[in-house]
């Protein structure tokens, strides 16, 4: 049987894998638009991209979630860095539509197999290390702030590098030249994250260490993963406080899809320029990680002035509905006044969500067991990534100016008001073994609060 790590080993090689796993994704954000239309793509075509990405993405996040939580969980984030490092090469060399297409379903699968598997690694570890009452939100809290970090670093680095590279005359056609038209500036950067993932997936072969599960067979994967894939719908139906939680997520999609959406286009309107607009979003979205990871740093320390992880979610909500209001008010008011408390408004949204992701993940790991971890994990990715989806139906319709930002303010109030009403105490989730044929039960969903606690 092998040893559980310790703590701090447990949750130094978390952060690492949370770094380099989303510092490759961040590299693409800036230069992946511009990418798309320097290829000769249209509007429409970088629309269905994005849209085989989040399919893709939501199809298969309650499997994935299932085919950890039934193989183990260093098996599936290795296969989610091969994925990614496959799709970032098919973006950056990619010159036909269907190449583009193919790297950005890739992308979106990659993305649904990591959504639990580190983080429900890391509860296990902890857990098997110090019990079921061991601090889990310290451990969250940097996973997270060391996710912003990668994901504002990939960012700045991968809006400045096409730019650095292009400088000087014709430097970008004799990149391109050099390398058949293959390479250019704005695929540096995708080329770059596909090496980070290179380096992702030996790390969690390497030192990923997790207790060893019964052997399985294709039989037992596909007979495990489906009954584990309906318990995870049924997550929300059981306990008040993890539909809390997932309600959350789906708030937390609207505001991404709302600033996702518009923000890059303000910002080419303000510089005058697609070029520059990369750039100065590169910069805002680096702010917005740097404020994340604030917020993620500061989470234990919200909660223990907040009196439980209940509060501080509800606090750090109300910071991120305010700064959605401010985005909003400021929307229609050209100016340098405008502004600045627009930038105000876009560090609070942020900087509240960064604050409130520890504790709701920390609420939700003690009502969930190790069986279903992963599971949970990806029910709260499908929530935040179709109820985006949603949003940007929405905003389609809605008059430019401050209706689309005011959209998303009012969700995401709603969903801090609904941790007035405080969930029962959260007792620890049972012990559950790993046999992958005996997950038809809802697996590690404890007994319903009684009503008089909900």
């Amino acid at each position: 049987m092998t040893e559980p790590l310790g703590i701090r080993t447990a949750r130094r090689r978390y952060v690492t894998i949370c770094v380099l796993f989303w510092l490759p994704l961040g590299l693409a954000i800036a230069p992946q638009i511009l990418l798309f239309t320097e290829r000769g793509m249209a509007m429409t075509a970088i629309a269905g991209f994005f849209a085989a990405h989040s399919l893709t993405a939501a199809a298969l996040e309650l499997p994935t979630g299932g085919l950890s939580d039934v193989l183990g969980r260093r098996a599936v984030l290795a296969a989610a860095g091969l994925l990614n490092l496959v799709a970032l090469i098919l973006v950056g060399l990619g010159t036909a539509p269907w190449l583009l297409g193919l790297g950005m379903a890739l992308v979106g699968a990659g993305r649904a197999l990591s959504s639990g598997p580190a983080e429900a690694w890391y509860v296990d570890t902890v857990q098997a290390h110090c019990g079921p009452d061991a601090d889990l939100r310290t451990g969250l809290a940097r996973g997270s702030s060391g996710t912003s970090a990668a994901l504002a670093t990939g960012t700045l680095l991968g809006g400045v590098l096409p730019w650095l590279l292009g400088r000087g005359p014709d430097a970008g056609a004799r990149l391109s030249e050099a390398t058949s038209g293959l390479v250019v500036p704005l695929s540096v950067p995708m080329l770059l994250g596909a090496a980070v993932e290179a380096a992702f997936v030996l790390y969690v072969l390497t030192v990923l260490r997790e207790p060893p599960r019964p052997t399985t067979t294709v039989h037992d994967v596909l007979r495990g993963i489906p009954a584990t894939v309906v318990s995870g719908l049924r997550l929300g139906s059981r306990d008040a406080l993890v539909r809390r939680v997932l309600l959350n997520a789906g708030a937390a999609g609207s505001v991404f899809a709302v600033i996702e959406l518009l923000t890059p286009g303000r910002a080419a309107a303000l510089t005058g320029a697609s070029e520059s607009g990369a750039v100065l979003f590169a910069v805002l979205a680096c702010a917005g990680f740097v404020c994340a990871g604030l917020g993620s740093h500061l989470a234990p320390l919200t909660a223990r002035l907040a009196g439980s992880s209940e509060r501080a979610v509800m606090v750090s909500l109300g910071a991120s509905t305010s700064g959605m209001v401010l985005l909003g008010a400021t929307a229609a008011f050209p100016g340098t006044g405008s502004l600045v408390l627009a930038t105000v408004g876009y560090a609070l949204v942020y900087l509240g969500f960064g604050a409130a992701g520890p504790s709701e993940n920390d609420l939700l790991h003690r009502r969930v067991a190790s069986a279903g971890r992963a599971t949970a994990l990806s029910v709260q990715s499908l929530a935040l990534q179709l109820v985006a989806a949603l949003t940007g139906l929405v905003i389609g319709v809605l008059p430019e100016g401050p209706p689309p930002w005011l959209l998303g303010g009012v969700v995401l109030l709603a969903a801090a008001v609904q941790w007035r009403r405080r969930g029962g105490p959260t007792p620890p989730a049972p012990a559950a073994t790993h046999r992958p044929h005996a997950v038809s039960s809802v697996p590690g969903i404890v007994p319903p609060v009684p009503a008089e606690h909900r």
